[in-house]
């Protein structure tokens, strides 16, 4: 039986492959082995740096080797590396456009086991803030490798969200392709609305979609994969096509993937739209099927939501 692994790991275990074929890049660690890139060094020592528990110190470290000319991935935990070291992605990766891809690991409510203060609810929200900067998010270990493969190209600042447990694969890696800036359409069971998500909740809203379907409500299923530059092109068309949006994320509701597509749904072509995610609130310790639960981002949840959302619709139709 194939041995699961966080998408966390498999991005970074595919990193150090890629290590073999590109000798053009290299890693920053700040000794929290959060993706695996530790093993890197043993590989490739001379272009392999350990920092330490500095992730300010580290990002500095980065944006020196970037201005350089060098393309650099730095790894830690997302608290660390969007919060403690805020104002160096700001000022010195960000304004200067430099190459340096942030792999920001133990994101959401999947941590509640490491506790309350480690689980990175806001990430999102702070670093979609800053001009250059790119962001997103694999849904499992399929999707992690193809985006690890499509980051050694990318150029730019670009801030990959990986989360801290195993789950199992949804994509199929002989069909599955990465694309940046552009939403992949998972499921269209029909025009009733239209259920975005984006990261390790992908398997619970296609479960909910396929819920809803033997239910005769027909939703289609976009994972934003890209959460910006956002695929305004498929959020208008999903708004203009079933006249309902849901959004699902693993994330504070203010200023994430929901808050991003009610944007450009409120500016182009109003329709009802509901948000699920995290309210106004710290991430929680606990098993993080119950934290879900608690949150309405559980299936279930998922399926009610976008049962009144549809409800919703009728009426004001």
């Amino acid at each position: 039986m194939k041995e699961l692994l966080a998408d966390r790991h498999i991005f970074g275990n595919e990193l150090c492959e890629l290590g073999k074929t590109h000798p053009d890049f290299v890693v920053c660690n700040a000794d929290t082995k959060a993706c695996n890139l530790e093993h890197f060094a043993d590989l490739f020592p001379e272009r392999a740096f350990s920092i330490g528990i500095a992730e300010q110190d580290m990002t500095d470290i980065a944006a020196g080797l970037a201005a350089c000319g060098n393309k650099v991935f730095i790894s830690t935990f997302a608290v660390f590396a969007t919060m403690r070291a805020c104002e160096q992605v700001r000022t010195f990766i960000c304004h200067p456009k430099l190459n340096v891809t942030i792999l920001g690991t133990h994101t959401g409510l999947q941590v509640g086991g490491d506790g309350a203060t480690h689980a990175a609810v806001e990430d999102v929200g702070i670093l979609s803030t800053f001009p250059n900067m790119t962001i997103i998010q694999p849904a499992d270990g399929v999707s992690a490798k193809a985006m690890a493969d499509a980051a050694v190209d990318f150029s730019g600042p670009l801030y990959v969200r990986l989360h801290r447990n195993a789950v199992p694969d949804f994509y199929d890696p002989l069909t599955y392709h990465f694309e940046f800036g552009k939403a992949v359409t998972v499921a269209d069971y029909g025009t009733d609305l239209t259920i975005i998500s984006s990261g390790i909740l992908l398997s619970k809203a296609a479960e909910a979609a396929r819920i809803l379907r033997s239910r005769e409500i027909g939703a289609r299923l976009l994972d934003m994969e890209t959460i910006k530059p956002l695929d305004r092109e498929a959020v208008i068309r999903a708004a203009r096509e079933t006249g309902a949006i849901l959004t699902i994320e693993d994330h504070s509701i203010f200023n994430g993937l929901g808050a991003a597509c009610a944007e450009v749904i409120v500016e182009t072509i109003p329709v009802p739209m509901q948000r699920i995610g995290i309210p106004d609130c710290f991430g929680e310790s606990g098993d993080p099927e119950l934290l879900y639960r608690e949150h309405g981002m559980d299936t279930d949840s998922i399926v009610r939501r976008a049962v009144e959302l549809v409800e919703r619709k009728k009426r004001m139709n």
